[in-house]
């Protein structure tokens, strides 16, 4: 058995050693982040291992965006899957604010104002419907211009991403080539864009398409690895693929959801070793925490590894 050892707090530790403490403290949440950090670690220095990320588009609401950018930037993962929402917020983000607010806000009020609110994030209407009509009809204008009648949803991102600024994961993962995978792509701002500009264009967009591509890069895969925040079709999809190799060789699980009721994203790693969606011996962790609080010290110490 190991000791449970306090933690030392001075002047000019870094994230790193502060993380490594809290493997160190037997704490609870605290711990289970250390581990995932060391998880993390070993999955993105082992070359022979596929990377998915894998997020719900709240997050990209809040500064968070910035460490998901990041994560791609540095080219730690090979494959994004995600929900409609996030093109949404990373798209407008690039020409409009979001706001601070609170969470118990007059709700009617900012309705009647033009003001959306996720969670104490305030959207304005402007700064979200307006300015996504706006570029996204001008976007695919100019795609279909260049003769494309037909995209699967990477490459629809990747369409998006070289239109927009160094600030956006989409433009990142346009520069290196690492496809990002939209389900549920019509639903969405982005989403109901695209059908709004197929009403009078042969423009149509072909998931199957993102389907084989998931499908090849999963067979030539020696080993795979996710990092998968929250729930929902995002994590189920790259849980789903990988039965097809006889499941995640490492699976990191950031999570505020519960398990009791049977919910998808409250489902802990071991359930998915049931399905083989994780393999008997991988390296598993489920972080029980806000991704907001928990994904930046993770990649801050993370990076100090690397």
């Amino acid at each position: 058995m190991e000791k449970v050892k306090d933690f030392k707090i001075s002047k000019g530790l870094s994230t790193d050693q502060l993380v490594r403490q809290m493997r160190e403290s037997g704490g609870f949440t605290a711990k289970h982040l250390a581990v995932g950090v060391d998880v993390l670690e070993e999955m993105v220095k082992d070359k022979t291992c596929l990377n998915f990320l894998s997020f719900p588009a709240c997050i990209m609401a809040t500064g968070t965006r910035g460490v998901l950018t990041e994560l791609v930037r540095q080219r730690l993962f090979h494959v994004v899957v995600t929900t409609c929402g996030t093109l949404d917020h990373d798209l407008a983000r690039c020409f409009r604010d979001y706001y601070h607010g609170d969470f118990f806000m007059d709700d009617a009020e900012l309705h009647r104002r033009g003001v959306s609110r996720i969670g104490n994030v305030l959207v304005p209407q402007e700064s979200y419907g307006q300015v996504i009509e706006e570029k996204m009809q001008c976007f695919l204008r100019e795609v279909y211009s260049e003769g494309k009648r037909e995209l699967a949803t990477y490459e629809l991102c990747w369409e998006i991403g070289k239109r927009l600024d160094e600030k956006s994961l989409l433009y990142w993962c346009w520069k290196n080539q690492i496809p990002v995978v939209v389900p549920g792509i019509t639903d969405g701002a982005v989403g109901y864009q695209l059908w709004l500009f197929s009403q009078d264009h042969e423009l149509k967009v072909d998931i199957l398409k993102d389907e084989q591509l998931i499908s090849d890069m999963i067979w030539e895969a020696k080993k795979s690895g996710a990092l998968i925040i929250g729930g929902g079709i995002s994590k189920h999809h790259v849980i789903w693929w990988n039965q097809f190799k006889k499941g995640l060789d490492y699976a990191v699980y950031i999570t505020t959801a519960v398990e009791y009721d049977g919910s998808l994203s409250g489902a802990r790693p071991r359930e998915a070793v049931s399905w083989g969606k994780i393999h008997e011996q991988a390296k598993t962790i489920t972080i029980e925490a806000d991704a907001t609080v928990a994904l930046p010290i993770m990649y801050t110490a993370l990076l100090e590894r690397l």
